[in-house]
Order: C-alpha cells, then structure tokens, then sequence
C-alpha cells in the first residue's frame, strides 16, 4: 500500500488479454456498456483506495500525537518511544520490496485487502496494553476531607522511617482524490488525538470524580488506547470492498487510441509487454524472480536515482524526526497541554502542507516546467524552508523558575544542578524525596519539585485544587507582599511566551508550506529518472529506504539526544528510571531545531548534486541526438527542457515531451 496510487488505479484499469495493434471486434452497443461497467467497478476501486489511503494516514497521525502520552503511562524516556515510534515501519522491511515487485503482477485488490486486515488488526494490538495492566497511579496527596489539615513537611522527630534507597534510582481525478485523503487521514489523526488527551487515561474504569489533576497537570495522561481501537477498526472496515472486485479491468478501447493521455495514465501502460502474456497462459512466479536482481541492478545503477534516494532519505530524516517529537516540543517549550499541542498541528500545520503540495502542483502544470526546472524546484523549496526554520531559534521561551533546578532557592540564578541542589536550608527539617515531582507553584512565582521541597507546614483541598501554606521555602524568596503559600501544579512561563507561540506557529505553517511546495516536483523527478516498466519497482525501493533508514531511527536518535536535555527524572517503583519530569528549555530547542536544521543542509547539499548529474546528463543527451540528427540529415530539434535521463530515452515507443504533462 506504499506504492504509489497511480500504479494502484492504472494496473487495475489495464487488460491483461488484449494485444496492442489487434483490432476490436465489438460493437458500438456493447465498448458503451464495458466502458459503463468499467467505470463503475473502476469508481468502486477508487472509493475504496481512498479510503485505505485515509485508515493509514489516520493510524500513521494518531500514532505521533500519542508519543507524550505513551511516554507517561508506561514511565518511560523519550529514546525508548523513539523505538516504539519507528517500529510502526518495521513490517515495510519484511515486505514492501516483494509487493511492489509480485504485486503488480498478482492480484492486486486481494492483496490490497489483506494488507488492511493485517494493518487493522496491529493497531487494534497497540491498545491492548491498557486492558492488562494496572490503573495509572499519579504522584499526589490524598485528602478525603476538604476540612482536613495536614503538614506536607514530615518532621524528623514525626516520623523516623528512613527513606527507601530505591526510590532514588481516474488518472488525473483519481491520483488528486487519493493524495488529498491521505493528507486529509493525519489531520484526523491530531484532531482524534486532541479529543482522546482530553479524556482520563483509565476512563470508564474509575470514578472520575475522584481524578485530582487536570489536563494541564504535567503529570495528565489522556486516553491514548481509544484512538487505536477506532483507527483498527477503520482500517478493518477499509479491507472489505477489495475482496470483491477483479483483478483487472478492460480497458475501453477509445482511450487507448488516445496521444494526448497524461503521464499518469501512460507511464504504467506503455510498455504492455512487461505486464500482458500471450493468450491463455499465466506468469509464473519463477519467471518473474528471474529478473528481480537484473532489476535491482538497473535501478542502482542509474546515478540521478541514486542520488535522488540519498537526499530524500535524509531530508526524510530530518522531516520524521521533527514531526514525531513536535508535539512534545510545543508542550515542553510553550508550556501548551497535549490536547492543544495536538490540536494546532492537526488544524493548521498538516493543512499547510497539504496546500503546499497542491500549489507544487499546480505550478508544475500551469507553466509546463520541464524535468530539470522541477529539479530546481525541489531544490529552491528546501533551501527557502530550512532558512525560514532557522528563525525558530529565537522564538524559544526561557526555563520555568524551578527551585534548585533552574534557580536556588533564594531566587538567583543561575544554578548549578548536582545530587543535592534540591535541598537547601528552608526543607533540611523535612524528611523530603528528591525522587518525588508533585510540583507547587508558590506565590512567588517559583515551582518547587514538592511541597516538602518548598518547606510547607499545612495544605487544604477544596475540590480540584489544593492549597499549602506557611510554606519556608517560598518565604525566603517571596515577593513584598510576603505570602508563603502556594498551590499545587508548576507556574505558568513569563508573560513572553504566549506571545513567541503564536509567532512560532506562524513561522511553522510558513516553513511547512515552503518545503512542501516541492513534493510534486521531487516525486515527478523520480519518476522520469527510471525505465518505464521497472517504476513500480523503483518506487518500492524508494518507499523502503525512506521507512527504513528515515522512518525507524530519525525517532530513536531524536529521542536519545532530547532525552540529554532533561533536568529531573522520575523514577519508578522499582527504582529504575522513569520518564522525564522537567527539561532544560534552551538545551531542547537548540537540540531538536540544530538536528533538524543539520540534516536538512546535508540533503541540500545532495539536492545540488542531483540538479548537477541531471544539467549532465541533458547537455550528453542533447550532443548525442545533434550528432545523429547531422549523420542522418533528420530535420528536427532536440530541445533541452525535453531532456530526461535513463536509457528510455533511446525506446521506439517514446517521444520528446512525453513525460511533461501532469
């Protein structure tokens, strides 16, 4: 199902009987009633790829949305959701390179809808977890009387328990219809996962009323397993039309007379012989491994493919690894809930590209720019986009006032953390974790990490909230007026940051849009680098090298050096080391834009060697065809925007420009 659409619609559409040349025996009455048949069952095929295409679109988007609230549920670092993230890819590595291959010579809706059913059933596994362990148990105080008072600092003479040492450690139509439902599929993902990080973790299994913390709560996990059961079950619902449709279609017999057909409904169908066998007999399997390694060799073997795969794969490095982590990012940075975070993304970037792919489009036709142009394309939105992202550097927000983590106690800062910076002179009465994060937000305007850390004597709950007074700590840095209380939950950032959110997420949807202007330019330049006949296969392997060398460890290696960044940890009844409680703001911007940033300059740096090998390439070709064209006195122009690379150039079914229409 990574295989392109076009490849999807046409191969359908094709007859695999009917030779080119022989002539049609039908009457007028009945090529009407096929072409009305084939264009119903074709209206069906392409109703229900669209809908495929929105199922994976759907689960792919739902599962980014998700990564804070999975990292909380199970206590667990960022590096390690990173695993789980790009694990989602590890089944394109067992398959995607045979289906693309077999596929297009099997049966395809069949396999289609297997792949759905197997699609289905690993989402609706991913939400299985929820079912077999324990409620999520948050760090908090209990009071079942709001009247009750009850002092947070445990006095030494109060209580001599020591604490534990563990708790330290239709061509045209068609393929525009399919691509914008997959685009249309991770805004319904983000905007699900904005619903579910609103709902309580373990709704439906606990009284609600009982829930102390709200979704701003740092410590608030949201319902991340019911957006998998609907996406499975979306996905299984997707797999039953292809059980019912034919292998192929005829073909009406009018549009196969036709010169002016597009690239889409061409560049399946041109070279027939690779796909039709005589009358009668059926490929064999062996017959077509035979040519699977000559295949491979010829795709390796082109150098503007090859440097095409490179620079997309990293460029794909940066993009995944950005993407997967950016919820986290605006949550982190912004100080934004989870369910906003998701929510902005769904509702404003993702649309963004998407227009950013149309316009790409729309460019591409309504000025006929030729293969190189589109090259230039590709390579002027990256440069454009990855300039605009840099200004992202300084719309950061600084480091929340966290007492002995970012500041002392006192109020200066800044501090130097070490094992002990989380005591002072305020809670050394106490018998206080360093472990513990039950963040206080005092009246000064500093978060403390508990509110035994914060030195408070008493503490009252009057619904949600919990209030802590003659809190030492929170005195000794207090503001004039004195107070000495504070309530439970972190402060908010400075007055500043609402105001750098709103201009990051305007230079985001503006960096999104650029880069994406050049997806429909980059993917036509893919498709012009290679033979006809092996552009299903071509496309698989540019589809498993993305899942592959991007989509499994851009996650990992982002969420191993993000997790540097982090200031507080928590840890887990066990003693081992849990999720991360607090960041280093300035550490986490310049980690995850620097990273991003890097690995977009070396796919640039690619970008220009393939514009380079394409000029090339065009200026050989173009000496070529004159050379010949004067040995032969042939009268005709061979004009360099028709230009294009690989060895079809010299088959006798091409022609020039026959690859410049959309």
């Amino acid at each position: 199902m990574d295989t392109s659409s076009k490849e999807n619609i046409q191969l359908f559409c094709k007859s695999s009987m009917q030779p080119v040349g022989r002539p049609s025996l039908t009457t007028e009455y009945s090529s009407s009633k096929e072409k009305q048949q084939c264009c119903g069952e074709l209206k069906v095929f392409l109703g229900a790829l669209s809908f495929v295409y929105f199922a994976k679109a759907l689960a792919e988007g739902y599962l980014k949305s998700t990564i804070t609230q999975i990292e909380r549920r199970f206590d667990i670092p960022s590096s390690l959701v990173g695993v789980i993230d790009g694990s989602f890819e590890i089944g394109n590595l067992l398959v995607i390179t045979f289906v693309s291959y077999f596929g297009a010579k099997l049966h395809r809706p069949k396999i289609i809808g297997t792949g759905c059913l197997i699609m289905g059933v690993g989402t609706l596994l991913i939400a299985m977890p929820q079912f077999f362990m324990q409620q999520y148990r948050y760090e908090k105080y209990s009071l079942s009387n709001s009247t009750l008072s009850i002092s947070p600092c445990l006095l030494e003479s109060d209580n001599q328990l020591p604490i534990s040492i563990m708790e330290k450690s239709q061509s045209k139509r068609s393929d525009g219809c399919v691509q914008t439902v997959a685009i249309i599929g991770p805004i319904f993902g983000f905007l699900l996962g904005s619903l579910c990080a609103k709902l309580y973790v373990d709704i439906g299994f606990v009284n609600l009323d009982h829930i102390t913390i709200t979704p701003k709560d740092p410590q608030w996990v949201g319902a991340w397993w019911l957006g998998y059961l609907i996406a499975g079950i979306v996905s299984l619902l997707a797999a039953v039309p292809f059980w019912c449709l034919p292998k192929s279609l005829p073909r009406p017999r009018s549009r196969e007379d036709s010169n002016s057909s597009s690239e889409k409904s061409k560049f399946i169908m041109d070279d027939r012989t690779d796909y039709q066998t005589p009358h009668g007999e059926k490929s064999k399997i062996m017959e077509m491994a035979r040519d699977f390694l000559p295949s491979l060799k010829n795709i390796f073997g082109n150098p503007l493919y090859l440097l095409y795969l490179c620079a997309s794969t990293v460029q794909f490095n940066s993009l995944f690894g950005m993407v997967t982590y950016k919820p986290k990012y605006i949550e982190q940075q912004y100080g934004q809930s989870a369910s906003k975070a998701n929510f902005v993304i769904g509702l404003i970037n993702i649309p963004a590209v998407a227009l950013g792919i149309f316009s790409g489009g729309i460019v591409m036709k309504k000025f006929r720019i030729s293969l190189y142009g589109a090259a230039k394309l590709y390579l002027g939105s990256s440069v454009l986009g990855y300039l605009l992202f840099l200004s992202l550097f300084a719309l950061g927000c600084e480091n929340s006032d966290v007492a002995g983590l970012t500041i002392s106690y006192q109020g200066t800062k800044p501090v130097s953390y070490h094992e002990r910076a989380l005591f002072s002179d305020c809670n050394s009465r106490c018998k206080c974790s360093e472990t513990k994060w039950e963040p206080v937000c005092g009246d000064n305007g500093i978060t403390y990490a508990s509110a035994c850390l914060a030195g408070c004597q008493t503490s009252t709950r009057n619904g949600q909230t919990m209030m802590f007074y003659n809190c030492t700590c929170v005195g000794i840095a207090a503001s004039k007026s004195g107070n000495s209380s504070g309530v439970m939950g972190r402060c908010q950032k400075d007055n500043g940051c609402p105001k750098m959110f709103l201009y990051f997420l305007v230079i985001s949807v503006i960096t999104s849009y650029t880069l994406s202007l050049g997806g429909i330019p980059g993917y036509i330049l893919l498709l012009r680098c290679i033979k006809p006949q092996l552009k299903s296969f071509a496309l698989g392997i540019y589809t498993l090298a993305i899942r592959v060398l991007a989509g499994i460890p851009a996650p990992v290696y982002f969420g191993i050096l993000i997790d540097t960044s982090c200031l507080k940890w928590g840890f887990k009844r066990c003693g081992s080391r849990g999720s991360c409680r607090l960041y280093d703001s300035n550490a986490f911007r310049h980690i995850y834009l620097g990273l991003t940033v890097m690995l977009g300059t070396v796919s640039i740096f690619l970008s220009i060697a393939v514009l380079f090998t394409l000029k090339k390439n065009c200026v050989s070709k173009h000496r070529s065809f004159r050379t010949k064209r004067e040995g032969t006195m042939v009268s005709t122009t061979i004009r360099k925007e028709n230009c294009t690379t690989g060895d079809h150039l010299l088959q006798a079914n091409y022609w020039p420009g026959k690859e410049t229409q959309l």
